[in-house]
Order: C-alpha cells, then sequence, then structure tokens
C-alpha cells in the first residue's frame, strides 16, 4: 500500500504538465526567431536596452517594427513572454508538484531565464559577440531544461521505476548492459550539446568549422549507436519510434548543415536568395535543438526505466533468502 507522502507525489496534474508544454512550444519559437536575428544579422538593429529607440518595449509602435527591427524587437517581447511562463510555470510546480528536486528545478528554470534576458540585453549594449555566442549557448540548454521539466510533469515522468515494467526490453539485462546503454545516452546528449556551442561559434564568427566538422561526425556515430541498441533492445513497437526520431531528425539536419556550408561559406551562396538562406540556416538551428531535447528527454526514459541496484540494495537477501 503507498503512503500518502508516495500518493502525492506521483499525483499527475494535467495543467502543470499543459504549462510546461506551452513552456516548452513558447521557447522553441524564441529559439527559431533569435535564429532568425542571427541569420539576418538583426541583433544590434535595436540600439539601446531595455527600452527600444527610447520607448517601452511594451509600448513600442507596430509601425515602426519593420526590417531588422521586427526580428530583433519580436525576439525581447517573445523572451518576455518565456520569462512569463517560466514564473508561472515555478509557481505551478511549487503548487502543484510536491517533488523538492523538481521544485529546485522549477527555480533553476527561474534563475536561468533572468540571466538570459540579461546576456541578451548585454549582448547589444556592450556590443559582445562572446555574450551572443553565451547567450545562444544557454538558450539550448534552457529549453533541453524545460523539456525534462515537462517530461517529469507528464503521466510517465511521474511514475516511478518500480510503479511500470520497464519498456525498453532490458528488465532482465545485466547491470552491465543497463549501464552500457546509460552511458551511451548520455554522452550522445553531451555530444550534442557541444555540437551546438561550436555551431554557435561558427555563426557568430566564423571560425572553428573543424570542430564543428568533428562533432558532427561524433553525433552522427553516436546517435546510430544508440539508436541501433534501443532497437535491438526494444520490445514494442511505439519504443522504437523514439530512437527513429533521432535518427530522422539528425538526417535532417545533416542535409541543412551541408546547405548551410554552401550558403553562407562557399561562392554559390551569393547566387541564394537571402530568404533561403536564412531558411536553411534557421532550420540548422532549430533541428538541432529538436535533436538535443529528444537525445535529453530519452536519456532520462533510460535512466528512469533501467535502474541499475545500489551494492547495498545487491548485497541484501531476499525475503526468505538464505545466507
Amino acid at each position: 500500500m503507498k503512503t500518502r507522502a508516495q500518493t502525492a507525489e506521483n499525483s499527475y496534474s494535467p495543467w502543470l504538465h499543459r504549462f510546461a508544454r506551452l513552456a516548452v512550444g513558447a521557447t522553441f519559437l524564441l529559439i527559431v526567431i533569435g535564429g532568425i536575428v542571427t541569420s539576418t544579422e538583426s541583433g544590434l538593429a535595436v540600439p539601446d536596452w531595455p527600452t527600444t529607440f527610447g520607448y517601452n518595449m511594451f509600448l513600442y509602435p507596430l509601425s515602426e517594427m519593420v526590417g531588422g527591427v521586427l526580428y530583433e524587437h519580436s525576439h525581447r517581447l517573445m523572451g518576455s513572454l518565456v520569462g512569463l511562463l517560466t514564473v508561472g510555470l515555478f509557481i505551478m510546480v511549487l503548487v502543484k508538484d510536491s517533488r523538492p528536486w523538481l521544485r529546485w528545478l522549477g527555480f533553476l528554470a527561474l534563475i536561468g531565464v533572468i540571466v538570459q534576458g540579461v546576456l541578451g540585453g548585454l549582448r547589444v549594449t556592450q556590443l559582445s559577440l562572446l555574450l551572443a555566442m553565451v547567450h545562444a549557448c544557454l538558450a539550448q540548454a534552457f529549453f533541453a531544461l524545460l523539456c525534462g521539466i515537462a517530461w517529469w510533469t507528464s503521466p510517465g515522468g511521474k511514475d516511478t521505476a518500480r510503479d511500470r515494467p520497464s519498456p525498453y526490453g532490458l528488465a532482465n539485462a545485466s547491470v552491465g548492459e543497463k549501464r552500457k546503454l546509460r552511458r551511451l545516452s548520455l554522452v550522445t546528449t553531451c555530444l550534442i550539446y557541444v555540437q551546438l556551442i561550436f555551431g554557435a561559434i561558427l555563426r557568430h564568427t566564423g571560425h572553428r568549422l573543424d570542430a564543428h566538422l568533428l562533432f558532427a561526425f561524433l553525433v552522427a556515430l553516436h546517435i546510430f549507436l544508440l539508436a541501433r541498441r534501443m532497437w535491438q533492445a526494444a520490445d514494442a513497437t511505439p519504443l522504437k519510434s523514439e530512437p527513429t526520431v533521432l535518427v530522422v531528425l539528425l538526417t535532417v539536419q545533416l542535409m541543412l548543415g551541408t546547405g548551410a556550408f554552401f550558403v553562407k561559406l562557399t561562392a554559390f551562396g551569393e547566387t541564394v536568395s537571402t530568404w533561403l538562406t536564412v531558411a536553411i540556416t534557421t532550420g540548422h538551428v532549430a533541428v538541432g535543438a529538436l535533436m538535443l531535447v529528444t537525445s535529453f528527454v530519452l536519456t532520462l526514459k533510460i535512466y528512469r526505466h533501467t535502474a541499475v541496484p545500489t551494492l547495498d540494495a545487491a548485497a541484501t537477501p531476499a525475503h526468505g533468502e538464505l545466507v
């Protein structure tokens, strides 16, 4: 029989989960708009902050939002909306969820969105490319954190490992096999994030193409290794779709990356329309973000459903077992 504390911990709040998903969707849109800002080189279209050409940011005339100002100011407004949603999400987690660690993650998201807003403003006032790159990298980490919170507030994320059997076909796998799968998924997620960091450096400075290509190879290799292991281990068709999505995103990302290379770093780009260039480079950023969160959430699920017993637990004999 579950205790009252366990029941409260595992209770599912649909409104909390819906609100978390809303925050995730708004953050993804913010990343897309940020990609457009960088692709169109509109990051300094509005020279002041937190005001916009001296106006209160929220009262700036819509008729004046044209060209680069439209992209940059839209990015600011969307960032403000994400900030408000993050505040609301933190409050809802405090009210609707009893897990202390999730409350701390909600607080971390709140701090993250504040820091992100300040970095975005300082990037303008200080004319700093370094801050622009840090701003881009933190955006990806913040997006992953919100996706994690959204999953942890879902029905699957609320269940504990003992509440449902593992859907990964690893219930009877050895401890070594479980640890290998955990390690592979975690390394894959970390490699994707490092790849995004070098992507941000390349987009803002034009340098470190070599590192970007190297990590593209490493990411592709680890995704295929992870997908193969998951396809072999999974004994349910619905589960096999998760690594498949990651492989599909990787395929699209490689095509967009190839396109971005030709339109931005070769003479061929001079023959391509500006809007096609913006679409390719922004799509490259957006798909990269989707790859990161897909791998991250898949890693969370793998850790949830491949629980490795502790040494103490393994050494403790079961009830009735002779020692």
